[in-house]
């Protein structure tokens, strides 16, 4: 909430330029925020603001909705940055709040401000409050007539780091801490800071998983006509945000003020004199008990007063705050966990249903401005509703209950939004209320419609129907009817069938053709959305039912009933006519496929391709017949295995052909060239006659005959004879060196030709058993 603090005022003004040239912003930070709005009396309110990192208080007037315009210092009352956290409450005229005390936030601070007695706060030491987050503070009121006499007590929740636990990071720990109402701080030692000032641990995990919930955001204090009866409910979420868990827990007044009363306190120690570890503390301790509340058997030692507590009492409670016992929830576990969801604010309601019972409703907001409305019974909690308060899915910040007008107030940074407390006119039918297990709802059979309770007037309540147990039998039979829509999609698609569950704690399953669905069917299940069909064939054709089956501990059996109906066809493409001269075997089968079994009932061929046939619904238990299906969608159901080895067989004969021709072209491997040798035999020569003097072993060939050179002379004879023989003597057909593209001649030291020719192969020289091999 931002104001601008009423009428103007210059010291807003001269706040704002002091805030911006600390380095604010002038637009976000260097405004007026209201942080408390405190009740203090019929007439009056006290509120306090940011005022640009420079708070102030004042009291507003609700008749005329002004200030008075007496404006008080109010740092320690309110917080200076809008960002930080804090905690207020107002008790018999008195203000406690949680908050920094300086500008910077280092300072963390629990104070009292009081118009008849001197400030009264904690000590600033890390060993009292190490960096915390405040998020409740409330006062518990002790009993006039109760024996020991102790005084109220005022609990103050917040986050803090922890400084008990060794670990890499900042550990983040939920506390409780508690300070009695009539403190007025020591005499010598605690001079005006609290004496009854201890802390203690609150858990919230899983002990099965061995999970923490280590963040507590708000707490609200349920309280019973009996103090016993007080529970303590807080939502509570992991510092390690991925994990996208929130949990309620609940804890007993009664565990609280066991621990405070009875449990050990811890103390620093020094380890290697570099390192502070808190241990149990083991020793005596003095007498009366530190942090406890003056009562009755102070006072008959003389010590009516905080004033009067012995140095050696506040010493020890000065240097000993946390005890190491935590307060453990009601069930050793949270009441209730939700999957992606973050909890920010919880209120709770206690309501007596048409059983006479009482039961505990939780309204929780979360961090999308949505709000979940859960039951406790006797061992569980389930969520009845899930209500869309804010458009902007912004975070609700503060939720209030106003039991007067059964209405919730949720606000945020936008605005505020009002709700009631129940909507029982959502529930269409009386399975719908029953199931529901509102304690707010019940089904009026003579208005036939889901009506508040408390609307309703005490001689009409025995009429209503309600059932917390789930135990929809007391609704008249048969008010339910559902008609069966028709699904029809084109062969091969996809099929969406909707269902809407409306209960929690209901199980869905699906029915086709009367048998049941399970995982592994080939069907993909959608959840609470519905049914979704792959790739629609015909024997995918039939009725589909969607049940909702819970468990009604009161009737010891299964509730079902059905929420939608549907009857899925195919959409197959019109069959043409027959022409003249065609044979109409295809009609009389199509004749067969259709529901009329009576040949008397058949219709001309003409009429065959408009035929429809009539939307009969079978019996649940009896699946469709396969010679009901149409003919046009036979072809999916034929067996093409035949197909399917003609064509293995036409691709293995191209693989022979293709190897025998690489083979015959001598485009394979010596293994290949070698039967293809023995198999053609003599027309070897046919297709390489270039072979065919080393195969018979001649030196000269019938080559010479094919090859035209012209001998040109050179220079040097002798080197040309030697490079020659030097590469006869390799054994492989080698072209000498050309000079511009012409072959040299070879000469043996006369002008004479050269009787051998330039490429012939010496085959005497070397055996070739065959000549492509190399």
């Amino acid at each position: 909430m931002r104001c601008t603090w009423e009428q103007g005022r210059p010291s807003l003004k001269q706040a704002m330029k002091m805030c911006t040239l600390k380095g604010k912003s002038k637009e976000r930070d260097c405004l007026n925020y209201i942080r408390v709005l405190q009740v203090v009396d019929n007439e009056r309110l006290y509120v306090c603001g940011t005022h640009a990192f420079q708070p102030q208080c004042d009291y507003l007037n609700l008749a005329d909705f002004s200030l008075v315009g007496q404006p008080e210092d109010g740092r320690g009352k309110c917080s200076f940055d809008p960002s930080q956290s804090f905690t207020t409450v107002m008790v018999d005229g008195e203000l406690y709040s949680g908050t920094a005390y300086n500008f910077l936030g280092s300072e963390p601070i629990i104070s009292r401000y009081s118009p008849y007695q001197s400030l009264l706060r904690t000590e600033y030491s890390t060993s009292w409050l190490n960096e915390p987050s405040f998020v409740f503070a409330d006062v518990i009121r002790e009993r006039k007539n109760k024996a020991d006499g102790e005084d109220d007590k005022i609990y103050y929740f917040f986050t803090e780091v922890s400084v008990e636990y060794e670990f890499f990071g900042k550990l983040l720990i939920p506390r409780v801490a508690r300070v009695c109402k009539g403190d007025l701080g020591g005499q010598r030692t605690l001079q005006k800071k609290w004496t009854s000032f201890l802390k203690a641990k609150l858990v919230c995990s899983m002990p099965e998983l061995n999970f923490v919930f280590n963040v507590v955001h708000d707490v609200f204090i349920l309280k019973g006509t009996d103090w016993k009866d007080t529970v303590i409910y807080g939502v509570f979420t992991s510092q390690w945000g991925n994990v996208g868990l929130s949990a309620v827990c609940a804890y007993s007044l009664t565990a609280l003020e066991d621990v405070f009363s009875k449990g050990k306190y811890m103390q620093k120690t020094t380890v290697e004199q570099s390192h502070t570890k808190w241990v149990r503390y083991n020793g005596i301790t003095p007498t009366p008990r530190p942090g406890a509340c003056i009562n009755n058997l102070m006072r008959q030692q003389n010590i009516s007063s905080s004033l009067h507590l012995p140095d050696k009492t506040l010493q020890f409670v000065k240097d000993h705050p946390l005890l190491e016992d935590p307060v453990l929830p009601i069930g050793n576990g949270p009441r209730l966990i939700t999957k992606d969801v973050n909890y920010t604010q919880i209120v709770v309601e206690r309501v007596r249903a048409l059983d006479g019972k009482i039961y505990d409703v939780i309204f929780t907001g979360t961090d999308k401005g949505v709000l979940h409305k859960s039951v406790v019974f006797d061992e569980e909690v389930h969520i009845v509703e899930e209500i869309q308060l804010l458009k902007n899915s912004e975070p609700i910040k503060n939720l209030l209950l106003s039991s007067e007008t059964r209405s919730l107030y949720a606000g945020s940074d936008s605005g505020v939004v009002q709700s009631p407390t129940e909507f029982c006119g959502r529930y269409p039918s009386c399975n719908d209320c029953v199931l529901a297990r509102d304690p707010y709802c019940a089904w009026d059979p003579h208005t036939a419609a889901c009506v508040t309770v408390f609307d309703t007037p005490n001689q009409q309540l025995r009429r209503l129907i309600q059932s917390l147990n789930g135990d929809a039998d007391k609704c008249p039979s048969g008010e339910e009817q559902h008609d069966y829509q028709r699904v029809t999609v084109k062969p091969g698609s996809s099929a969406e069938l909707p269902c809407l569950v409306h209960s929690n704690l209901a199980q869905v399953t699906w029915k086709s053709n009367g048998s049941v669905l399970t995982e592994a069917s080939r069907f993909h299940f959608l959840g609470e959305n519905g049914l979704l069909i792959y790739s629609v064939a015909p024997e995918d054709q039939g009725h589909y039912e969607c049940w909702s089956v819970e468990w009604a501990p009161a009737a010891g059996k299964n509730f079902s009933r059905l929420l939608a109906g549907y009857i899925l066809t195919l959409d197959l493409p019109p069959r043409a006519p027959p022409q003249a001269g065609h044979i109409t075997t295809t009609t009389l089968v199509h004749f067969t496929s259709s529901p009329q079994t009576d040949s008397s009932l058949t219709p001309p061929p003409s009429s065959t391709r408009k035929f429809q046939p009539k939307q009969h619904l079978p019996p649940l238990s009896s699946p469709p017949r396969p010679d009901n299906q149409d003919p046009a969608a036979e072809y999916l159901q034929h067996n093409n295995s035949t197909a399917l080895l003609f064509l293995f067989l036409l691709f293995f004969l191209l693989f022979l052909a293709a190897l025998a021709y690489n083979c015959y072209m001598q485009y394979l491997p010596a293994p290949c060239l070698r039967l293809r040798a023995a198999l053609l035999g003599s027309h070897k020569s046919a297709h390489q006659p270039e072979y065919l003097a080393c195969e018979a072993g001649l030196i000269e060939t019938s080559a010479t005959d094919k090859i035209n050179m012209t001998e040109q002379p050179t220079q040097n004879g002798s080197q040309a004879t030697q490079n020659h023989r030097a590469l006869r003597d390799t054994g492989y057909e080698t072209e000498p060196e050309c000079g511009n593209g012409r072959i040299p001649s070879h000469s043996f030291g006369d002008d004479s030709p050269s009787q051998e020719k330039p490429f012939d192969v010496d085959c005497e020289s070397q055996s070739i058993q065959y000549a492509d091999e190399d």
